[in-house]
C-alpha cells in the first residue's frame, strides 16, 4: 500500500491513540466570574433572578481543591472507560457476546464472561484503591484548621456553590437545613449564634472543630462568656474567631491566620500584629524563593484588628476585582467604599476607591513568617486561587509499555484474523466441493441456515473463539498483579526508607513502575527537593587568608530557611557590662518593623539588650586558625594590619544589613529575624565568633565585639559600640550590591562609614587604587575556590567619608529620592557616586546546604545517560549556584544564559547567536534540523580546529577593571555547555512553533538546562515541550505545590513529602523522603521493572502463540472446521493453571543483574532507557519461536521450560514457578482420566490405560524439548560466548569474582579496560568536580577553566559563585527608607552641633581607624600605629 494510503489510517490510529477520558468527566473550568465582594451589606436586587437565587454569575467557587479522579458517581463509567482503552478488553468483549448466541456457544454464557469480569473488577479495586488515598490526602488538606469569623451579628451574602461529593462524603446525607433565599442570612431561633449562608448548604458552625477564640479576655458573664480564650458556649452572640476548616473557607469570608500557619485562600489584608502592618510570608511553595517577602495591609482597612471591628456594620465596604488569572505577579481590584452622605449612598454615587494590588494580597500556599498574626478578607478561593489554576487537574497515566502493546495486540488480532478467514474460505471451498459427492459429515447441509455458504462465515466466527487465547486476557491481570507486587518491593526496601522519620518510598501509581525504567529526562525543582533550605557559614577570606569552618561544630537539626535560629555562643567569652544604661534594656519597636510581640515568640525588633544571652544557632561557625588569630589580637600578639581586618571584616558581617531581632520565649536568648536566608548566615557566623548584633534602638545599632573594654583585665569584660544608621542603599539583580552608612557614635570623632557587600566583580570595581596590599589577589583565588565548591560568594569592602563629602552627598540622594522623575534611576545613580574607592576586607563562603547525597545521585543519573532539567522560581544566580553544587554545572562547563526583559537583544536572536557562535557545525537554524538525531550531551563540543582561527564571531574580551579574565579559548571548554533561561525569556520561546523548535535544539545539544524565574505554569510547558518535542520518557520531581503541573505533565511525577506541605505527594506517582533515593528508584527498580515486565509480556505472547499455534496445525486435519485438538478443559485452564506461574516468576522474582552492580555502574541503566527490554524487535523473535515450537509439540513443559530458560536468576521462587504447571497438568490428567462416567461424562476417561503405559510418550517427550528448546538456547550460548553485551559481562564478572569492587575497576563491553569509574566522594569538595574533570584530572582551579555567556548583552566572565538571596523593593524596606528619611528631616530641624562635628579631627583614609577597637589594643606595638 502506498504510503499515501497509509498517512489517513496513521492518522486515526494516533487520534484515537491520543483519546484523553479526562475530556468526557472533567471539563476544562474556565476561570471564575468578574467578582464584587460585599462586605457587611445584602447582595443587591439585580444579582438574583425571578426565583429569588443568585445568578450564576455571581456564584463563586468553593475552597474545596481535589486531587482525587473518581467520586461514587463517575467511578464506574470512568473506570471502565480507561480499562476499554486496552484493545484487548474491546476484542474479549466482543467474543463474550458472540458466545450469547446459542449457534457460538461453547460452554455456558455465564462462564464466558467472567473471566473477563474478573479481570475489569480487580482493576477497578485497585485504581479505587488509589483514589482512596488521594481522597485521604485531600480530607487533610481540605480539613486544615482556620480561623473564621463568626458571631456579633456577621454575615456574608456572597454565595458560593456547593462542595463536590467524594468517595466518603457522598454516602453521608446533607440533612434538613433552614431554608433561605440565596444571597442573604437566616439565624436560627434555636441558636442565636448560629447563621446559615443561603445557598451554600453549610451552616457556620457546622465543622468538625469548635473552638472559639476571643481577641480579649475580659469577663462578659452577661453573656455567659468567660475569661478563657478558647471556650465552649451554647450561644455564642460575641464576635470572635471560630475554628472551621479550609474546604469551608469562602469568598467574603473575614479570617485569622497566626505565625507559622499557611494561607487557605487569596486573602486581602486588613490588618497585621506589626504597628506598620506589614506581614512577612515565605513563597518557597509558590516561587522557589528562599527570602521572605513582605506584604502591607490596604490602608483603608487597617483599623479592622478584631472581631468586633470586622463584624461591626458600619465597617462596610465592597472589593471589586478581575476575574481570576493566572498571574502569580499581577492583580487587578479596587475596594470601594460608600459616601458619608445618606442622599449620595442612596443614589449609589458618591464615596472612595482605594486600589487594591499583589502586595496587598496573601496567596495561598504562602506561610506567614515573623508576624504574629494577619486578619484579611478571603478573595479568591479554590480553583479560582493562583496556586491551584497553575496546576491541573489528575491525569490518568499509562505506561510506555502499556502503550506499546497496544500495537502487538493489534499485530495478534490481525493474525487472528486472518487465521479465521483463511479457516472460513477453506471450509467453505471445501462443503461446495463434498457436499456434490454426499460426503456423510454434510447431511442436510442443504438448509437455509445451514448450507456451503452459509457455513463459510459460520466457520470464521467460531474460529474466532477457538483461537481467541492469541490474546491472552490473563495477561492484563497479570500484568496488574506483578506492578502491585512491584509497589510492595519498593515500599518495602529499606535502602529506599529514610530512617529519621520511618517513612517509606510509597507507590501512589501502580501501573508505572517500568517507566522508571526508561527514563531519559528529569525535571527537577530546586528548593526542598535538591537543598534543605538551610544557609551554612562555610568559609571566609579575610585579607588573603582563608578561615574554614569545622563540620564537627554542626547540629543534627536543620532549621526552616526563613525561621530565626538559636545561636551558639561566640568564640572568645564574653561577660556583661555593667555600666549599660537601663534604657537600653527596655524593649521598643524596630524601625522597620515593629509588631506587637506574638503569643509564642517575640519577632519584633527590640532595642540592644546586652543582658541577654547570646543567639545559639544550629550550625555554628567554628575554626580553630580563627580564635587563635582573635585570641592572638586580643592578647595584643599578633599583626596588627590583619587584626584589624578580622575585626572589621566580621563587624560589617554584624552591621551590614536588615535583620531584626526578637527573644526566644524559651531559651531568653537573643534571636535573628531575617528575610533573606543568607543575610541570617551571616549576622549569625558575626555573632558565633563573638560580634553579636544586639539590636537597634530606633537608628541606632548595637554590636558587641569579642574584646575587652579598655580598663577591664581581658577576658573579664566585653565591647558595646553603638552605630547611628544614616541611609541604607538597597540590594537589587542589577547593583548586585547593598551598603549601610553609618555613623559611629561614643566616639570622639563620630566618623562616618560606608559598608559595602556584594558580587566580587561589582566590589573590585570600585576598590581604591593602589590597595594591593590589602590581599585582592589572594581573595580573587580564594573565590575562585569558593565558586569551584558550589559555595555561594560575598565579596565585602569598606570607606571612610569624609564628613564634608558625606554631608553634600546626602543632600543629593535625598534629592533624588524624592525625585518625582526616574527616581530608581537617579537613587542608583546618587549610590554610585558614594560606593567608590572602597578598602577590600575580604569574602565570605556561604552553602546553600544540599540534600544529602544531592551532587553523587545527580553525578550518577548523568553517567546513566539521563539529562537533567532544573525549573526554580529562584533568581539566575542561585540557580547557576545551585548547578554548581550539584554537579549539574561542572567546574569546566561553559554558560550559556538567555534573558529576558525589555533591555538587551531580543530572546530569538539571543537563542540564534547562541548556536551560531557555539554550534556551527549542527546547523541548528535549518530546517533539516528538525528531523536532527538528538546528539548525546556527554560528547564534548565538535572541535573548531578544522575552522580558522578568527571564527566568525569572534569573542570579546571585557575588562572589567580586573585584568582581562577571558583566555583566548573561552567558549571552547572541555567540560560542554549548560543553559541558562529566564522566566521572562521563556514566554518568549515558549510563544510559537519557531522559537519552541528552536530552544528545544540548543537545549539538546547542552549537557544540562537550568530555568529559573519559572511560574509553576511554565514548569509545565517545559516538561510539555521536551516530552511532545522529542517524543522521550520524562520524570519530574518536587516537594512544593507549584510543583503539582510538572509532577502532573510528565511521564512519571515524584514528590517529596518535605517542608513544604504535601500538595507535590498528593499529586505524584511515586513519593519519596530524599532526593538521593531516586537513583535506587530508577537504577534499580526501575530497571528491574522494565526488564520484568518487558521479558514477561514477551513470554506471556509466546506461549499463548505455542498453543494457538497446535490448533491451527491441527485444522489440516479436521478440514478447516475450527475444531479443538484438546479437550476444552485444557485449553481453558492453559493460561490460568498450567503456564501461568512461570511468567508471573519472571515478573517478581527475575533480575537482569544484581542491585549493587546497577548501583555501582549507572552506565548499564541505558539498556532500560534506550528501551532494549521491549518492542516490536522483541515481539517478533518471541512469536517466530513460538510458531517453531508448535511444530515440535509438548507444550506445557516446553512452554514453562522455555520461560525458565528466558530468566535470568534462578531461585527457589523460579524453580517453583517453573514446574508447579507441569506438576499440576500431570496430576490434573490423572484424575480427570480416572473419572468414571458414572460420576460424570469426560472425554478422557481411560486414557490413563493407554498414555502412562506407553513407550512412544516416554521416549518422544525429551525428544520434542530438546528439539523446541534448541534454537533459542544456541543462540543464548553463541551471544554470551561471542556477542555478550554489559549484562552478560557483569553478570558473568559477578558469578566469577564475587567479591570485585565494581566501584572503583569495571569490565563493560566485550574489551576489557582498566580506567577505573570516576565516583564522587560525599566529601564537598570532589563532589563538586564535574565528570570531565575528574576523568582527566585537571587542576583544583584555573580561573580560565569554565565561561558563563550572557546571550543578551554578549558579556563574557568567570563564575565566582556570587548569590545574594533578599526582596527587592519590598513593603519592609520602603518603610525603612521612609523612617530613614523622617529621621533625617527631625535631626536637621533640632538645634545639633553640627558645627562641632565638622570641626573635629576627622582621620580618613586609613584602616586603624575603621570600627577602631579601644586605643589600647595593640599598645603592645605603637610604632606601627604611629607609622600609619
Amino acid at each position: 500500500m502506498a504510503p499515501a494510503a497509509l498517512a489517513p489510517l496513521a492518522r486515526a490510529y494516533n487520534k484515537l491513540a491520543a483519546f484523553n477520558v479526562e475530556d468526557l468527566f472533567v471539563r476544562k473550568r474556565a476561570p471564575g466570574p468578574r467578582r464584587t465582594i460585599f462586605v457587611n451589606e445584602n447582595l443587591p436586587q439585580d444579582y438574583h433572578d425571578a426565583k429569588g437565587r443568585v445568578k450564576p454569575d455571581h456564584v463563586y467557587g468553593t475552597n474545596q481543591v481535589l486531587t482525587s479522579k473518581y467520586t461514587i458517581i463517575t467511578f464506574l463509567p470512568r473506570n471502565l472507560l480507561e480499562q476499554f482503552r486496552r484493545v484487548a478488553n474491546i476484542f474479549f468483549l466482543a467474543i463474550a457476546i458472540l458466545q450469547f448466541f446459542n449457534k457460538f456457544s461453547t460452554i455456558s454464557p455465564g462462564l464466558v464472561i467472567l473471566p473477563l469480569l474478573i479481570v475489569l473488577a480487580i482493576t477497578a479495586a485497585k485504581d479505587g484503591y488509589e483514589d482512596v488515598k488521594r481522597h485521604q490526602s485531600d480530607r487533610r488538606v481540605n480539613h486544615t484548621p482556620v480561623r473564621i469569623l463568626t458571631g456579633g451579628g456577621w454575615v456574608n451574602p456572597n454565595a458560593m456553590s456547593k462542595k463536590n461529593r467524594t468517595f466518603v462524603r457522598g454516602l453521608i446525607p446533607t440533612g434538613n437545613r433552614t431554608k433561605a433565599k440565596k444571597g442573604q442570612l437566616v439565624n436560627d431561633p434555636k441558636n442565636p449564634g448560629l447563621v446559615q449562608s443561603a445557598g451554600t448548604g453549610r451552616t457556620q458552625t457546622e465543622v468538625e472543630h469548635t473552638d472559639n477564640e476571643y481577641d480579649d479576655t475580659h469577663d462578659d458573664s452577661s453573656q455567659g462568656h468567660g475569661p478563657s480564650l478558647f471556650g465552649h458556649h451554647s450561644h455564642q452572640t460575641r464576635a470572635h474567631w471560630r475554628r472551621a476548616i479550609w474546604e469551608d473557607v469562602r469568598v467574603g469570608d473575614f479570617v485569622k491566620i497566626k505565625d507559622h500557619e499557611p494561607f487557605p485562600a487569596d486573602i486581602l489584608i486588613c490588618a497585621t500584629s506589626e504597628d506598620e502592618n506589614v506581614a512577612f510570608v515565605e513563597t518557597k511553595n509558590l516561587d522557589g524563593e528562599t527570602n521572605l517577602k513582605s506584604r502591607n495591609a490596604c490602608a483603608t482597612l487597617t483599623h479592622l484588628r478584631s472581631a468586633a471591628d470586622c463584624a461591626d456594620t458600619r465597617n462596610r465596604f465592597r472589593i471589586e476585582a478581575d476575574r481570576p488569572d493566572v498571574n502569580m505577579y499581577k492583580l487587578s481590584a479596587a475596594l470601594k467604599l460608600d459616601s458619608k452622605d445618606e442622599a449620595e449612598r442612596e443614589k449609589g454615587i458618591g464615596g472612595e476607591t482605594h486600589p487594591i494590588d499583589m502586595q496587598m494580597t496573601l496567596l495561598r500556599g504562602t506561610v506567614l513568617r515573623n508576624t504574629a498574626w494577619v486578619i484579611g478578607i478571603v478573595m479568591y478561593t479554590g480553583e479560582d486561587t493562583r496556586i491551584v489554576m497553575n496546576s491541573g487537574r489528575t491525569p490518568s497515566k499509562r505506561s510506555k509499555v502499556e502503550r506499546q502493546m497496544n500495537p502487538q495486540v493489534f499485530i495478534n488480532l490481525i493474525i487472528l484474523a486472518i487465521m479465521a478467514i483463511v479457516c472460513g474460505i477453506v471450509d467453505s471451498v471445501l462443503e461446495h466441493r463434498d457436499y456434490p459427492l454426499s460426503a456423510p459429515w454434510l447431511f442436510l447441509d442443504n438448509q437455509s441456515d445451514d448450507n456451503p455458504s452459509i457455513n463459510g462465515l459460520i466457520t470464521w466466527a467460531y474460529a474466532l473463539i477457538t483461537f481467541q487465547n492469541i490474546v491472552p486476557i490473563s495477561l492484563y491481570i497479570s500484568i496488574e498483579f506483578v506492578r502491585t507486587c512491584q509497589a510492595a518491593w519498593i515500599y518495602f526496601d529499606s535502602e529506599i526508607c529514610y530512617q529519621k522519620t520511618g517513612q517509606a518510598t510509597l507507590a501512589r501509581s501502580w501501573n508505572l513502575s517500568d517507566d522508571l525504567g526508561q527514563i531519559e529526562y528529569i525535571f527537577s525543582d530546586k528548593t526542598g527537593t535538591l537543598t534543605q533550605n538551610a544557609m551554612v557559614f562555610r568559609q571566609c577570606s579575610v585579607a588573603g587568608k582563608v578561615y574554614r569552618g569545622e563540620p564537627d561544630a554542626e547540629e543534627t537539626t536543620t532549621p526552616k530557611a526563613g525561621l530565626s535560629t538559636q545561636a551558639l555562643t561566640p568564640i572568645v567569652p564574653l561577660a556583661l557590662d555593667p555600666k549599660i544604661d537601663a534604657k537600653s534594656s527596655s524593649s521598643s519597636s524596630s524601625t522597620a518593623a515593629s509588631p506587637s510581640p506574638p503569643i509564642a515568640t517575640q519577632t519584633h525588633d527590640i532595642k540592644a539588650t546586652p543582658d541577654l544571652p547570646a543567639p545559639r544557632g544550629p550550625n555554628r561557625f567554628v575554626s580553630a586558625p580563627l580564635s587563635d588569630d582573635l585570641r592572638a589580637a586580643a592578647a595584643h600578639s599578633y599583626d596588627p594590619t590583619h587584626a584589624r581586618a578580622l575585626n572589621g571584616f566580621f563587624s560589617v558581617l554584624a552591621l551590614c544589613h536588615t535583620v531584626l531581632t526578637g527573644t526566644d520565649p524559651e531559651t531568653g536568648a537573643l534571636q535573628y529575624k531575617a528575610q533573606s536566608p543568607d543575610e541570617a548566615a551571616l549576622v549569625q557566623a558575626a555573632a558565633d565568633v563573638g560580634y553579636v548584633f544586639r539590636g537597634r534602638d530606633v537608628d541606632v545599632l548595637t554590636l558587641q565585639t569579642p574584646f575587652t573594654s579598655e580598663g577591664e583585665e581581658e577576658g573579664q569584660g566585653h565591647r558595646l559600640e553603638r552605630y547611628k544608621l544614616l541611609n541604607i542603599l538597597e540590594f537589587t539583580s542589577a547593583r548586585k550590591r547593598m551598603s549601610v552608612v553609618l555613623r559611629k557614635l561614643d566616639d570622639e570623632d563620630g566618623r562616618v562609614f560606608l559598608l559595602c557587600k556584594g558580587a566580587d566583580n561589582v566590589i573590585f570595581e570600585r576598590l581604591r587604587e593602589g590597595g594591593e596590599g590589602e590581599g585582592r589577589e589572594e581573595t580573587e583565588r580564594n573565590l575562585g575556590e569558593f565558586a569551584s565548591e558550589g559555595l555561594r560568594t560575598l565579596t565585602l569592602a569598606y570607606k571612610v567619608v569624609p564628613e564634608e563629602e558625606y554631608e553634600a552627598w546626602s543632600e543629593r540622594y535625598h534629592a533624588a529620592s524624592v525625585a518625582m522623575d526616574e527616581r530608581d534611576e537617579k537613587i542608583e545613580a546618587v549610590s554610585d557616586e558614594l560606593e567608590h574607592d572602597l578598602r577590600l576586607l575580604g569574602a565570605t563562603a556561604i552553602e546553600d546546604r544540599l540534600q544529602d547525597g544531592v551532587p553523587e545521585t545527580i553525578a550518577d543519573l548523568k553517567r546513566a545517560g539521563i539529562k537533567i532539567w532544573v525549573a526554580t522560581g529562584d533568581k539566575l544566580e542561585t540557580a547557576i549556584a545551585i548547578g554548581h553544587s550539584t554537579n549539574l554545572i561542572g567546574r569546566e562547563s561553559n554558560i550559556i544564559v538567555i534573558r529576558g526583559g525589555s533591555g538587551g537583544r531580543p530572546v530569538y536572536q539571543q537563542m540564534v547567536h547562541a548556536a551560531e557562535e557555539f554550534f556551527p557545525e549542527m546547523d541548528l537554524l535549518s530546517d533539516e534540523a528538525v528531523n536532527h538525531p538528538r546528539p548525546s550531551f556527554t560528547s564534548p563540543r565538535p572541535s573548531t580546529s578544522s575552522r580558522p582561527d578568527d571564527r566568525q564571531y569572534p569573542l570579546r574580551r571585557i575588562d572589567t577593571g580586573l585584568s582581562s579574565i577571558v583566555g583566548s579559548n573561552n567558549g571552547d571548554r572541555p567540560g560542554g555547555f549548560v543553559l541558562v533561561v529566564d522566566g521572562a525569556a521563556l514566554d518568549h520561546a515558549l510563544s510559537d512553533d519557531e522559537n519552541k523548535r528552536l530552544l528545544l535544539r540548543l537545549a539538546t545539544l547542552c549537557e544540562g538546562v537550568v530555568c529559573c524565574r519559572v511560574s509553576p505554569l511554565q514548569k509545565a510547558l517545559i516538561v510539555r515541550l521536551v516530552k511532545d518535542g522529542l517524543g522521550v520518557m520524562t520524570l519530574a520531581i518536587g516537594d512544593g505545590a507549584n510543583d503539582v503541573s510538572m509532577i502532573q505533565s510528565a511521564d512519571v511525577g515524584v514528590g517529596i513529602s518535605g517542608e513544604e506541605g504535601l500538595q507535590a505527594v498528593n499529586s505524584s506517582d511515586y513519593a519519596i523522603a530524599q532526593f538521593r533515593f531516586l537513583k535506587r528508584l530508577l537504577l534499580v527498580h526501575g530497571h528491574w521493572s522494565y526488564a520484568r515486565n518487558g521479558n514477561m509480556i514477551l513470554n506471556f505472547f509466546y506461549k499463548n502463540i505455542v498453543c494457538i499455534g497446535v490448533l491451527w496445525w491441527f485444522q489440516i486435519y479436521c478440514g478447516w472446521s475450527s475444531n479443538y485438538v484438546f479437550e476444552y478443559t485444557y485449553l481453558l485452564f492453559w493460561n490460568s493453571f498450567w503456564t501461568i506461574a512461570p511468567v508471573i516468576g519472571i515478573g517478581l522474582f527475575d533480575r537482569i543483574v544484581d542491585a549493587h552492580v546497577l548501583m555501582d555502574l549507572p552506565e548499564l541503566y541505558r539498556y532500560g532507557r534506550e528501551g532494549r527490554w521491549f518492542g516490536l524487535k522483541w515481539f517478533t523473535i518471541y512469536m517466530f519461536d513460538g510458531v517453531v515450537q508448535t511444530m515440535v509439540f509438548s507444550a506445557v513443559i516446553v512452554a514453562n521450560l522455555f520461560n525458565g530458560l528466558n530468566t535470568n536468576v534462578w531461585t527457589g521462587w523460579v524453580f517453583f514457578a517453573v514446574f508447579i504447571g507441569i506438576f499440576l497438568i500431570t496430576i490434573y490428567t490423572a484424575v480427570y482420566a480416572a473419572i468414571s462416567p458414572g460420576w460424570f461424562v469426560t472425554p478422557m476417561f481411560g486414557y490413563n490405560h493407554y498414555l502412562w503405559p506407553s513407550a512412544y510418550f516416554w521416549l518422544c517427550l525429551p525428544l520434542t524439548i530438546c528439539l523446541a528448546l534448541a534454537p533459542r538456547y544456541i543462540a543464548k550460548a553463541w551471544k554470551f560466548g561471542f556477542a555478550p553485551d554489559d549484562i552478560d559481562t557483569m553478570r558473568y564478572i559477578r558469578k566469577m569474582e564475587p567479591d570485585r569492587d565494581l566501584t572503583k575497576e569495571a569490565h563493560v563491553g566485550r574489551t576489557s579496560y582498566s580506567r577505573p569509574f570516576p565516583r564522587p566522594s560525599s566529601s564537598r569538595r570532589t563532589s563538586r568536580t564535574s565528570f570531565t574533570s575528574e576523568v582527566q584530572g585537571r587542576p583544583s582551579f584555573d580561573p580560565r577553566n569554565g565561561s558563563r555567556t550572557d546571550m543578551s548583552t554578549g558579556m563574557r566572565s568567570v563564575h565566582r559563585g556570587f548569590d545574594f538571596s533578599t526582596e527587592e523593593g519590598g513593603v519592609a524596606m520602603q518603610r525603612m527608607q521612609t523612617n530613614l528619611s523622617e529621621r533625617r528631616a527631625s535631626d536637621r530641624n533640632l538645634a545639633s552641633s553640627t558645627e562641632q562635628n565638622t570641626n573635629r579631627n576627622r582621620r580618613r583614609g586609613t584602616l586603624g581607624h575603621v570600627f577602631s577597637v579601644r586605643r589600647g589594643f595593640l599598645r603592645k606595638k605603637p610604632s606601627t600605629v604611629d607609622e600609619r
